[in-house]
C-alpha cells in the first residue's frame, strides 16, 4: 500500500479508501445489497490487513448502522490513532424539523450522535454530504470551525457541490479565519468526467485533497454492460448516473484489462488514481476479491497510448449526483 498526503495538510492516508456504505442493517432501512455486520468483518480486517487506514462513512449509511458496524471494526481490529476515520453529515436522519441539513443545530447533534454510533470522541475527516441551499453558508462553516476548536474533528470535508460553491465555502472561511476545507469527495469516473472542467483544477489551485465517490461507476466499468447484479437492479440512485452510450467505454475498459491480463477493475481504479490531483478513490466492497482487485491497482501504471484509448469515447454529460 502506499500513503499520500491529503491535499496540503500533514494527514497521511492510504492510497485507496474504503467506503463503509456496503455495509449496514438492512432492517433498519439500509440498502438491499449491503453487507451485515458478519460479512462485513472480515472485509474490513483484510483491509486493515492490506495496509488501508482511510475508512469513509456516513449518518446516513443504512439509518447509522454503517457507522455502528465501523466503529465496532475498527475498535477490535485498529488502533484508533492508526486509522483516519471519515464520516458526513447532511442527510435526512429523522422526520420533522432540523433533522437534516447544516444548521448549527442539525450539525451539533449529528455529530454528537455519529461519535456515538462510532464509539469514539473524535472523527479524523467531517465532511458535509451535499451544499445546503436552505442554510446561510457561514453559519454552516462556522458551526464546523466550532467542532474543529472542540477536538472532535481533526479535518474538515466537502462532497459534491458546483465548484463556485465551494469556491466560495474555502474564500469565506479564509476571510473569517475559519478553518477550511482540506477535501472534495466528488464523483469522478471514466464515464463522468465533468469535474475536470472546474472542481479538479479548483482542488489542485487550491491544495485540496480529492476522494472521489463511485470509481468504478457502480461497478458498471468492472462488467458487461448488460450484465445486472443485485446492486445494479435495487440502486435507484446509481441508475440516474450513467447511460447506455457510456457502453463504449466499458469495452475500452475490458480491452486493457485483457490486454494487461488483469481485472477490469484495476484498469478502472488506476486511471482515477493516475490523476495527480486524486488523493484516494473512495472503493466498495462487497467480496474479498473487489478488496485485493483495489489493493492491486495502486501499483498498476497505465501506459500513455492507454490513457488515451480509455479517454477517447467520452462525450459531455450532464452533472449529476448532486442536482
Amino acid at each position: 500500500m502506499e500513503y499520500t498526503r491529503l491535499g496540503n495538510t500533514g494527514l497521511e492516508v492510504s492510497r485507496i479508501c474504503l467506503g463503509m456504505m456496503s455495509f449496514g442493517d438492512a432492517s433498519r432501512g439500509g440498502h438491499p445489497w449491503a453487507l451485515p455486520e458478519d460479512q462485513a468483518r472480515p472485509i474490513i480486517e483484510q483491509a486493515l490487513n492490506a495496509g488501508i487506514t482511510f475508512f469513509d462513512t456516513a449518518n446516513v449509511y443504512s439509518a447509522g448502522s454503517s457507522e455502528e458496524i465501523t466503529g465496532r471494526a475498527l475498535a477490535d481490529f485498529a488502533r484508533r490513532e492508526d486509522v483516519v476515520l471519515a464520516t458526513k453529515v447532511h442527510g435526512r436522519m429523522r422526520p420533522g424539523p432540523n433533522g437534516a441539513g447544516l444548521s448549527r443545530k442539525a450539525i451539533l447533534a449529528e455529530l454528537d450522535a455519529s461519535l456515538t454510533r462510532l464509539g469514539t470522541d473524535y472523527v479524523d475527516l467531517y465532511q458535509i454530504h451535499r451544499w445546503d441551499p436552505a442554510t446561510p453558508i457561514e453559519e454552516t462553516l462556522e458551526a464546523l470551525d466550532s467542532v474543529v476548536r472542540s477536538g472532535k474533528v481533526r479535518y474538515l470535508g466537502a462532497s459534491s457541490m458546483w465548484a463556485w460553491q465551494f469556491s466560495k465555502a474555502l474564500h469565506l472561511a479564509g476571510e473569517r479565519g475559519w478553518h477550511r476545507f482540506v477535501s472534495m469527495q466528488d464523483h469522478y469516473n471514466l464515464l463522468n468526467r465533468e469535474e475536470e472542467r472546474e472542481m479538479l483544477p479548483l482542488c489542485a489551485d487550491q491544495g485540496i485533497g480529492v476522494i472521489p465517490w463511485s470509481p468504478l461507476a457502480r461497478g458498471r466499468l468492472t462488467r458487461d454492460w448488460d450484465e445486472a447484479t443485485s446492486r445494479s437492479e435495487t440502486d435507484e440512485f446509481g441508475k440516474t448516473l450513467y447511460n447506455p452510450g457510456d457502453a463504449t467505454i466499458v469495452e475500452r475498459v475490458a480491452a486493457v484489462a485483457e490486454a494487461r491480463g488483469v481485472p477490469r477493475a484495476q484498469v478502472a481504479l488506476a486511471w482515477v488514481m493516475h490523476n495527480p490531483v486524486v488523493t484516494a478513490p473512495i472503493v466498495g466492497v462487497t467480496k474479498q476479491h473487489h478488496l485485493d482487485d483495489a489493493v492491486a491497482a495502486v501499483d498498476l501504471r497505465l501506459t500513455d497510448d492507454e490513457v488515451a484509448q480509455l479517454e477517447e469515447p467520452y462525450t459531455p454529460h450532464e452533472v449529476v449526483g448532486f442536482r
